[in-house]
């Protein structure tokens, strides 16, 4: 007679070095609930101590991080509660960077819809003292001046990119990279300040061009050029660069139809944005163009106005009484957030379809 015994269920032992540890998970939306409770916490104890609305929110927020970190560590343990509590203080980080930018889009757009009409986009400031009028000049104006300053800085942008990228060796590099290093960071006011001397020479002093102005924003917008094309040029495969050569293909030619044809979505993103970059600028205008209240189309024939300088003297010198001026202000910052807002959509517009294709 034979018995059977079924195989008893293997066990395994680890030592303390080999044991495993394992907690209970907290529901899908308990750690949101953890924080809420915590942040209600704070806001209780700041209404017990003196209600305000920056104390709230700050014990709102220590309590609630501290509330999620005690309760995950009891809960899921040690490594558990340290990712929430990182990733709480990441997304608070974000936050606080996202106030001073959401406060300020919201003022600027609340009190910048005041003058949003059409006479203020066909009229100028010419025989106008308080009620009324318009930005139209100096919304040309901007237009005006930042097209000369595109002209002006990306061929030469352009064109350094290529030399240090595909021709540089030696110390003329090192010395133009610190040149560009230097321009970077050197202040808005000292570009315009050389733009008036340097016209200043030839025209007189107290001289107030639209070209002056190019200029200053021109020696800005230069070392942005140079320094994204350059790395977009760094992007570009040597293995295309080497196909072209063992073709028998020239450099200069393999730059102008291998290398720029495959970097054009960058070079596109990075011209916009540094478009963007220098048209809100006002203190080298301030210095190199000044303001006028007529329509100047003429970069070379006397003062353009700008908008950034025009909401400046319409801020700082609104008359009596200020309110209409005031208003004039904001509608201008208004439309400068607008144009700068439109020029990063086009250097994403750019990098979508532009880019080169890599799928079959």
């Amino acid at each position: 007679m034979s018995t059977s015994t079924s195989p008893a269920p293997a066990t395994t032992s680890a030592g303390p070095l080999g044991s495993i540890s394992q907690h209970r998970r907290l529901p899908r939306f308990g750690a949101a609930g953890i924080f809420a409770v915590g942040a209600a916490a704070g806001i209780m104890l700041s209404a017990v101590t003196g209600f305000a609305l920056v104390l709230a929110a700050i014990y709102a927020v220590v309590l609630g991080t501290a509330g999620l970190h005690v309760g995950s560590r009891l809960l899921e343990g040690r490594r558990t509660a340290a990712d929430r509590l990182v990733t709480a203080l990441v997304r608070i980080a974000f936050a606080l960077a996202m106030v001073p930018l959401v406060w300020l889009v919201w003022t600027v757009v609340s009190k910048g819809t005041a003058r949003l009409d059409g006479a203020f986009f066909n009229q100028s400031m010419f025989g106008i003292a308080n009620e009324g009028g318009g930005a139209y000049h100096a919304i040309m104006g901007t237009l005006i001046i930042t097209a000369v300053t595109a002209v002006i800085s990306v061929p030469v942008g352009l064109l350094t990119a290529i030399y240090l990228v595909e021709y540089g060796h030696g110390k003329l590099p090192k010395a133009i990279n610190l040149l560009v290093d230097v321009m970077t960071g050197i202040p808005s006011i000292v570009a315009g300040l050389f733009a008036y001397a340097l016209f200043s020479l030839f025209f007189g002093p107290g001289v107030r061009l639209g070209i002056a102005g190019a200029v200053a924003l021109s020696v800005l917008m230069t070392p942005v050029v140079v320094r994204s094309a350059e790395e977009v040029f760094k992007l570009v495969p040597n293995e295309l660069r080497e196909a072209s050569y063992a073709l028998g293909v020239p450099k200069w030619r393999t730059i102008v139809k291998v290398v720029i044809p495959t970097a054009i979505a960058g070079l596109g993103t990075g011209i916009t944005l540094a478009i963007a970059r220098v048209i809100g600028e006002t203190a080298p205008l301030l210095v190199t163009v000044g303001i006028t209240a007529v329509t100047n189309l003429d970069p070379f024939n006397g003062r353009i106005a700008t908008l950034p300088v025009f909401a400046y003297y319409q801020l700082t010198r609104p008359g009596v009484p200020p309110e209409f001026a005031v208003d004039r202000a904001w509608t201008a910052a208004f439309i400068l957030i607008i144009l700068v807002m439109a020029l990063n959509v086009v250097a994403r517009l750019i990098s979508r379809f532009f880019a080169p294709k890599t799928g079959r």
